[in-house]
């Protein structure tokens, strides 16, 4: 659908243009520029503006018209940009390497399978809440499998915050040829020696393509069924 929220373009280019400023500057309060930070900016941003959505020309030239309004937004933003500029600094992700290093686009003359995110939840079989403090793994025709970029961990950590939740997006696989169908046998597996061990077998169909999404979308996400694990001895208890 052709709906596209004008304010994620304010958004993109104020915060490129204050980086390449400060950069430009000498950069004397010695932020961290790199892409990681810019775009862990950019989410702050726009987590804390309301959207612009248009469906047309005629939409965008309503917004061009507003320019008062559009100042406002603008200088809005600019304030964001520069908190959240300082509050990712002062919580820089330890997974970045924060040169750029770590961040592929996956550009490729070959086709690839794109594989959807993997999504689930896990639930403590003897008391139904959602498990926490446990590292959840992925693995693809046996073998542990790389995640798109530097954002998405694998094995995923499952904390508080996020009660009984994980998430995976594999990096594409290369094909030989494009338009092949292929299934992969995908595998989620648990060891912790609070839990007996989990074991849960999938498959996921992809077709190769020459290109692959860039983007996170919900409705790309392969959702697994709610898994369980039980405390060592609960399964011997229960038969």
């Amino acid at each position: 659908m052709d709906i596209h929220n004008t304010n994620e373009d304010l958004v993109f280019e104020s915060v490129q243009t204050i980086f390449d400023e400060i950069q430009s500057s000498g950069n004397p309060e010695k932020y961290c520029l790199c892409y990681q930070c810019r775009i862990d900016t950019i989410c702050y941003t726009l987590n804390r503006i309301e959207p612009n959505y248009i469906v047309s020309n005629r939409g965008f030239t309503r917004i061009e018209q507003a320019s008062l309004k559009r100042q406002q937004i603008e200088a809005d933003i600019t304030t964001l940009i520069y908190k959240g500029l300082r509050l990712v600094n002062h919580n820089m992700r330890p997974t970045a390497p924060h040169d750029g290093s770590g961040i592929s686009a996956y550009k490729s003359l070959n086709p690839m399978f794109d594989i959807p995110t993997i999504a689930g939840r896990i639930f403590n079989g003897a008391s139904f809440e959602p498990v926490s403090g446990i590292d959840v793994f992925l693995y693809c025709e046996g073998e542990l499998i790389a995640m798109r970029n530097s954002n998405w961990q694998n094995p995923f950590n499952m904390v508080p915050s996020t009660p009984g939740a994980f998430s995976f997006w594999p990096a594409p696989i290369t094909a030989d040829v494009p338009d092949i169908t292929k299934e992969f046998m995908f595998s989620i597996k648990v060891k912790s020696p609070d839990y007996e061990p989990l074991n849960h077998f999938f498959h996921v169909s992809a077709t190769s393509k020459f290109h692959n999404p860039q983007s996170y979308a919900l409705n790309r996400t392969f959702k697994l069924p709610d898994l369980y694990i039980f405390p060592p001895g609960e399964v011997e208890m229960n038969d």
